[in-house]
């Protein structure tokens, strides 16, 4: 058989518009001979009767629910998309069946609402797909050995479908969403955003742990380690989106400024940035102790840098009184940056082609933007500015690297 996997987000199911959308994607991969499996998340959004956030609102503050039974609860949204999913594709003339994530062979670890798949078992799958039937399996869940339902936390309904692609060795996984694919900056910042063609794994990997909300990067993770295609495209469009793939085709140009050193631009607002300074002689164990302190308090480091003088690196806001507070219990007295934005400049053509880091500072002073701090990695080098720099920051960069033209 060949294997198409086609996964549908909360928008994509809410309503039975948009459900008759999805299945006209449907019917064209059966003419095109493929068999399909479909997993579908939780119909909507938070505010929305059945999404996982509105089952949530059901428990008050001082509910006592553990998180075996939270899944259980949760697991509710995606089967309740599932069964009104087959009964508008059975109006189409097309035999469905609808499993949970436990009967298509999802078997995880009982770590309840974030639970990891351990192994798929897609035997029932493939016996339902031999009768011509679509599958369609409830996204964001699994079952323990024991046949206890888990979750896979956020994102969990794109790593359900990149996992079974895998498993059934699919040609490709569709992620449906209500956008057109991926852009090059968020297109409610910049108007002149484009549409990429083709990213690595790699690429889209990075801007989605940056903040880029298209797919989940863990879904990514799973499908490269079999070369398993993915295609990023919108539920109301016949295009075919942005494709997910090892390497870059036809997408490279003359011009060095343009060779797709830069793929796309994304951000992480609302976070602090935090100095501590070290006196004579308390390198070693000013820069141990805090982050040592860090750890132990659960507070997650991001963007760090570490020199003789002392360290910098940055927290959420959200995390920033209690990080303060933990420093100055062992005696430091920190400065501190709120409000602040991390822009993320990422693309697989950077590594080792000099200038790039030029035309970003050039880009951002010449705009009056003050850097507070950078770093960088292969594919992707990141600038801490304030957050009311942010927009400008992102347009500008968008702007130097020409990226309208992709």
């Amino acid at each position: 058989m060949r294997i198409l996997v086609q996964k549908f987000g909360g928008t994509s199911v809410a309503k039975r518009e948009t459900r008759e959308k999805a299945i006209e994607h449907i019917l064209d991969a059966r003419r095109d001979g493929y068999s399909v499996v479909v997993v579908v998340s939780a119909m909507g959004r938070k505010g929305d009767p059945y999404a996982t956030d509105s089952l949530l609102s059901i428990l008050g503050e001082q509910d006592r629910t553990n998180r075996r039974e939270l899944d259980m609860l949760m697991s509710c949204g995606e089967l309740i998309s599932a069964v009104s999913f087959a009964g508008q594709l059975r109006g189409h003339g097309v035999e469905a069946t609808v499993l949970n994530g436990g009967q298509a062979g999802i078997i995880t670890n009982e770590e309840f609402s974030r639970a990891q798949i351990v192994t798929i078992n897609p035997k029932r799958i493939l016996q339902e797909l031999q009768q011509d039937r679509v599958v369609i399996v409830t996204g964001f869940q699994g079952a323990t050995q024991n046949q206890e339902i888990t979750t896979l936390g956020r994102g969990g309904s794109d790593t359900s479908a990149t996992a079974l692609g895998v498993a059934l060795d699919a040609e490709i996984v569709d992620i449906f969403t209500d956008v057109e694919g991926i852009m090059t900056a968020d297109p409610r910042i910049v108007d002149n955003a484009s549409r990429l063609n083709t990213v690595t794994y790699a690429e889209i990997c990075n801007l989605a742990y940056q903040g880029a909300k298209v797919i989940h990067p863990r879904a990514v993770e799973i499908a490269m380690q079999k070369n398993i295609p993915i295609r990023v495209r919108s539920t109301m469009s016949k295009d075919e989106g942005t494709l997910v793939t090892n390497h870059l085709e036809n997408n490279r140009i003359e011009d060095p400024l343009n060779d797709r050193m830069v793929t796309g631009i994304t951000q992480t607002a609302n976070v602090t940035q935090i100095k501590v300074f070290a006196t004579v002689g308390q390198h070693s164990d000013m820069q141990r102790s805090v982050f040592r302190a860090m750890a132990d308090n659960s507070i997650s480091v991001d963007l760090i840098n570490v020199n003789p003088r002392g360290v910098a690196y940055t927290v959420t806001d959200q995390d920033t009184a209690e990080a303060v507070r933990v420093l100055q219990g062992l005696g430091y007295e920190p400065e501190v940056v709120p409000g602040c934005a991390k822009v993320a400049i990422v693309g697989a053509g950077m590594t080792g082609m000099p200038g790039v880091m030029a035309h970003i500072v050039e880009a951002i002073i010449s705009e009056g933007i003050e850097i507070l701090q950078s770093a960088d990695s292969h594919t992707t080098i990141w600038v801490l500015v304030r957050g009311e720099d942010m927009v400008k920051a992102i347009r500008a960069l968008h702007n130097k690297f020409q990226l309208h033209q992709r």
